[in-house]
């Protein structure tokens, strides 16, 4: 215990709270040192991963990492949120007892670091100074020198954050101890791994794992689980899975803001890094603030609904991106940014990386790549069709990479929030964008949000996988009240948000085409929505939303068809109808639902039957 006290002296760490905590799980973990980190250590702590092989560099200022090939992705089914109150459960936050899951933790944790380093990691979640900061705060303890280095790129790293509290209890607890990776049944019912949110204590114990989303706390754990659960306990914010973005209108010198969740594969992190079409670019401007998490507050002075992205860098997927769908992404990760990959293909002796849809084939000259699982991809046989990079692989960087990020990204004062989308994949029904300007039926359609799942998936063709303002994964308590808090907290606002609906990928029915081009087009309908909010423009108003006419929808530069124009500013009526039936079975799972959603509903469906 001494050399513990010893290393906080020497970080300068002096809340006594957080040393505690420290001497708490370093003496449970049978951690070997403890080493207290800052920013300030990230190139020292490259170095040290590089020189134990737990890095290996790709390029000049690239670093590249492999993980276990059984510990490549989030497990929905391991993470739990627990509390002391069973009223928390809800339908998909997999909710277990409090006095269940810490012990069970405790004794998986217990001697789990003998030998290693344990890492303290004090970090915010929020720009400092932001009115949420005193919810962002949070230590993180790892035993993967790894992790620190992700954790530095995705959040705010320093004793500053912890040393400063008013209150030197309230900070977020995290612990996060890798386990032997090899031994875990991984996926059996043997399996030991649990990733769990104790919300009503505000801490977070995480075992069995060294993948991003299950050991980055920061990022999912706190920055939407335990965050979503201290927005609601305190009445004050939402965490969501949103991105943020920024339009700039050089002509007007206006600046618009919007944030808006997509579940998986539906386009949320190009839409986040877009640019403007070449044909727009001369008036408009995007900016990005973040690609997958956002607060949402009302700002006391002006009563505006304000907005923040807690995260300090992006933690994207590599697969798919290239010049033409995020070239702003691949310069995030270009040589001297620091980022690293992890589960890429990589050419050790020229430091290239690549992954599926980096460009159309991959590397004509198979000598010295690697897969994903470092196998030598130049003796597969010919007809070895296995990816290179794992689907799921990843490239992490710093927010100050990504060459359109926003100049006020890290202001204290967060940005207002002028328009909330959603937005899912779905191949007919739902139009390029449909506004909606009331509040409850706003809500209603993110609680009713989906993506596409396959008829072999899902045994039913067109039935959506519902995903609750794409953060069904991150639910920390019942949809019921959680609904009520998203009306709550946006309906204090003095300026509604405006509400939208969007798809980018509707399919001709005939040949599969995709009847939208996207990717940098999508600012279109953007701008028609701000311009719906202005009252520049009035649309088509239908029983699911307002429509654009063609003649309001900014095409200058396009080349579309007029029949695929046609088809994407049109309501399939009768798959509506259907879809109706099968968001009232998927809303009565819920607890609690306000009868202003329910109200909604009937609304909706009524205004459908009406038009029919």
């Amino acid at each position: 215990m001494n050399d513990v006290e010893a290393a906080l002296d020497a970080a300068g760490l002096t809340n006594p709270e957080v040393r505690a905590f420290v001497k708490e799980y370093a003496e449970l973990t049978g951690a070997a040192r403890v080493e207290v980190v800052n920013a300030s250590d990230d190139a020292r702590l490259l170095e040290e991963a590089v020189e134990a092989g737990e890095l290996e560099r790709a390029g000049e200022g690239r670093y590249y990492s492999r993980s276990y090939h059984k510990d490549t992705a989030r497990s929905e089914e391991r993470t739990i949120v627990a509390t002391n109150n069973e009223s928390d459960r809800g339908v998909y936050n997999n909710w277990r007892p409090a006095s269940e899951m810490k012990p069970m933790l405790h004794d998986r944790m217990r001697g789990a670091s003998e030998g290693k380093t344990m890492y303290v990691v004090p970090y915010l979640m929020a720009p400092a100074g932001n009115t949420l900061a005193p919810w962002a705060t949070g230590v993180e303890l790892t035993d993967a020198r790894t992790v620190v280095l992700h954790m530095i790129r995705m959040a705010r790293v320093g004793v500053q954050f912890v040393n400063e509290l008013d209150d030197p209890a309230s900070f977020v607890r995290a612990v996060h101890v890798t386990g032997d990776l090899e031994h875990l049944g991984q996926g059996t019912d043997a399996d030991q791994r649990y990733f769990v949110t104790v919300a009503d204590e505000r801490t977070i114990l995480h075992f069995g794992s060294s993948y991003g989303g299950n050991a980055l706390l920061g990022k999912i754990a706190h920055g939407l689980r335990q965050g979503a659960y201290d927005g609601w306990a305190s009445k004050k914010f939402l965490a969501e899975q949103y991105m943020l973005i920024g339009i700039h209108d050089k002509e007007t010198g206006k600046d618009y803001h919007i944030c808006g969740g997509f579940p998986s594969a539906s386009g949320k992190t190009n839409l986040a890094m877009m640019a403007a079409p070449d044909a727009l670019g001369d008036r408009y401007h995007v900016s990005f603030y973040g690609d997958d998490i956002a607060w949402l507050w009302v700002d006391e002075e002006s009563g505006r609904l304000y907005g923040m992205n807690p995260e300090y860098g992006v933690f994207g997927v590599a697969k798919d991106t290239n010049e033409n769908t995020n070239p702003n992404a691949l310069a995030s990760v270009a040589e001297g940014t620091d980022c690293i990959f992890t589960n890429i293909a990589f050419n050790p002796s020229t430091g290239e990386v690549w992954w599926e849809g980096r460009t159309k084939e991959p590397p004509a000259d198979r000598h010295g790549w690697l897969d994903w699982t470092g196998a030598p991809i130049a003796d597969r046989k010919d007809n070895d069709t296995a990816p290179w990079a794992h689907p799921n692989s990843r490239f992490t960087t710093t927010l100050d990479n990504v060459p359109n990020i926003a100049d006020d990204y890290d202001a204290p004062a967060g940005v207002p929030i002028d328009a909330i989308i959603f937005g899912g994949r779905t191949r007919d029904r739902e139009p390029l964008i449909r506004a909606i300007t009331d509040l409850a039926e706003g809500v209603y359609d993110g609680l009713t949000l989906g993506a596409e799942a396959t008829s072999a998936a899902e045994g039913k063709e067109g039935v959506l996988r519902y995903d609750p303002m794409s953060n069904r994964p991150f639910m920390a308590y019942g949809e019921g009240d959680y609904a009520q808090h998203y009306l709550d907290v946006v309906g204090a606002a003095s300026e509604q948000p405006i509400f939208a609906h969007v798809n980018w990928f509707q399919r001709d029915a005939e040949d599969g085409h995709f009847l939208w081009p996207g990717y940098r087009d999508n600012l279109r309908p953007l701008l028609w929505l701000l311009q719906l909010k202005n009252g520049e423009v009035k649309g088509r108003s239908t029983a699911v939303g307002i429509i654009p006419t063609e003649e309001e929808l900014n095409l200058e530069g396009m080349d579309i068809p007029a029949a695929d124009l046609e088809r994407i500013l049109s309501i399939d009526k009768p798959r509506w109808q259907q879809e109706m039936g099968f968001r009232e079975e998927h809303l009565g799972q819920f607890e609690r639902m306000p009868e202003a959603i329910w109200e909604a509903h009937r609304r909706v469906a009524s205004a459908l039957d009406d038009e029919a």
